[in-house]
């Protein structure tokens, strides 16, 4: 019974749109005042600065200031510029290296808004240049930016192995083909619509002789910085030479050296609204995550998990059944609840229901994480399509029609990623800490 309570109460106020962490703690302290259930008011306060109180957590700040001052130093054109010179003339071309930019630009700024805005504020313009349809153009960047929460290193993936202890590292690897199976899938779609649609090739042609002009070499070394980014965190983290939070530190350091002193796109003036900024990105999920520890705790208290566990077990016999329930549960979910919350409430819940039918730990992070992306391109509050409907000057909802067909790419890989688990685990189980 104070199971139950618990979710009402949550549930309720996330309908009346009480914020996501003064739900959780209204659904914290109703079975202690209620029912005397749940542990007491100075445990609570004790779990919520312990959720606080933890290196790991650290990653998460410095990953999104990391990519603060990596948007903000103008890799992502530098990037463009590179895929554009191998696949520009090719049919479809300009649009795949767009979706290859966002891929690569994920394995640096870990976030979908972040890869969105980034790569949206150079791409979508030119693209329209080129004779690109404008909304088209946007929907494009808004789903192709949720690349940016699935490529390691992923902040969504540090939440998910924080709320359940799961090695952010293997989660980290077990991103990279999935991540790589929707970039595929929506550059296939991208080339069947300009086949079938058309494109301006002679202007095209144009802007890719101006690429021409500078040479290969020019381009490789404007961008090689850049390329190097994701290869010094991952390549550090699989070698031992340091832990994901100490990457996130490195990748703070890394950002400022390449844009203060090789790029010089940024002065030492930028910083400070560097780092405002990013703390104004990451104050409302701090609250969430040290919320959600005594949340938790609470959960476990109330023997909250095991009534979900029981529930699943019960009522579903196969991880197929489950994966599919779960699966449209989630993207429900993304449409309405931002990432973070979600995969930290959600998580630590489910997991133990989910291994119960046999299903690998990592693998149902990849899913969480893949589904939930999906929401931050879907309306009414895809954060992703009013960031690109912004840039575009265009209404979301304009944006979301034209990048329905872009999710339908993306749901055919989820697809193939849920229900073959050796695309989230195979480099796990060759390369997995």
């Amino acid at each position: 019974m104070a199971a139950l309570v618990v979710f009402v109460v949550f549930l309720v106020g996330i309908v009346l749109s009480v914020p996501i962490a003064v739900s959780m703690i209204l659904g914290s302290i109703t079975p202690i005042f209620l029912m005397e259930a749940g542990g007491s008011i100075p445990q609570l306060i004790n779990n919520t600065f312990g959720g606080a109180n933890s290196s790991p957590i650290l990653a998460v700040p410095l990953f999104i200031l990391g990519g603060v001052i990596m948007a903000e130093g103008g890799i992502s054109k530098k990037l463009f510029n590179f895929f554009a010179y191998f696949v520009g003339r090719l049919p479809g071309g300009l649009p795949c290296a767009v979706i290859l930019t966002c891929l690569f630009y994920g394995a640096i700024s870990g976030s979908g808004p972040a890869t969105t805005a980034a790569v949206g504020s150079m791409c979508i313009p030119f693209l329209v240049s080129l004779g690109y349809d404008r909304q088209w153009s946007a929907g494009l960047v808004a789903v192709a930016g949720g690349l940016g929460v699935i490529i390691p290193p992923s902040i969504p993936f540090v939440l998910y192995s924080l709320a359940t202890n799961v090695s952010a590292g293997n989660l980290f690897l077990a991103g990279v083909i999935p991540g790589i199976l929707i970039g595929l899938f929506l550059m296939i779609y991208a080339v069947i619509y300009c086949v079938r649609k058309g494109e301006d090739r002679v202007r095209i042609n144009a802007k890719m002789e101006e690429l021409y002009t500078l040479g290969l070499g020019k381009v490789f070394l404007d961008s090689v910085w850049a390329l190097l980014c994701p290869v010094i965190i991952l390549g550090g983290i699989y070698s031992g030479a340091f832990t994901p939070t100490e990457a996130a530190c490195i990748s703070v350091f890394y950002a400022l050296i390449v844009s203060l002193f090789i790029y010089r796109s940024i002065t030492l003036k930028d910083i400070l609204p560097f780092l405002c900024n990013a703390v104004k990105t990451y104050g409302g999920l701090a609250f969430v995550l040290a919320f959600a520890t005594a949340f938790g705790r609470v959960l476990t208290l109330t023997r909250a998990n095991r009534e979900v566990a029981k529930f699943i077990t019960t009522n579903f016999h196969t991880s197929f059944s489950v994966l599919t329930i779960l699966v449209l549960i989630f993207l429900v979910l993304g449409m309405v609840m931002d990432t973070g919350p979600a995969i930290v409430i959600l998580g630590p819940v489910l997991l133990p229901a989910v291994q119960e039918l046999g299903v690998n730990e990592v693998h149902f992070g990849v899913i969480l994480v893949c589904c939930l992306s999906i929401g931050l391109a879907t309306p009414p509050f895809g954060l992703d399509l009013f960031v690109a409907g912004n840039l575009a000057e265009e209404p979301p909802m304009s944006v979301a029609k034209k990048a329905l067909p872009f999710i339908i790419a993306f749901l055919l890989a989820l697809a193939l990623i849920v229900y073959i688990q050796p695309i989230s685990t195979l480099l796990v189980d060759l390369f997995g800490v």
